[in-house]
């Protein structure tokens, strides 16, 4: 089974996006190459946005074996998604 995906739809002028990138970079800290952390700007890529319904910045989706997990809306701390994130990983 392939490693869980985390997917963080952005945008460069969205305020919250700006205080998400730093938790995520301590996710990645934390998790290391468990996890694999996609970050797609929202104004670059309105195709993908629409693919998974993005209609909030920033939104945080996990998936799973290519299904998604959970869809997070609004900024999240490291601990709500290590603790997410941690039983997706083998």
């Amino acid at each position: 089974m392939a490693k869980p995906i985390l997917l963080d739809f952005y945008a460069d002028w969205c305020g919250p996006c700006k205080r998400q990138g730093p938790i995520l970079e301590e996710l990645k800290e934390k998790m290391g190459e468990k996890v694999e952390i996609q970050k797609i700007d929202v104004d670059q890529h309105m195709d993908v946005a629409n693919q998974y319904g993005i209609r909030v910045v920033p939104t945080l989706i996990i998936l799973k074996d290519g299904k998604v997990v959970r869809t997070l809306e609004g900024v999240t701390s490291t601990e709500s998604l290590e603790s997410m994130l941690s039983p997706l990983v083998e």
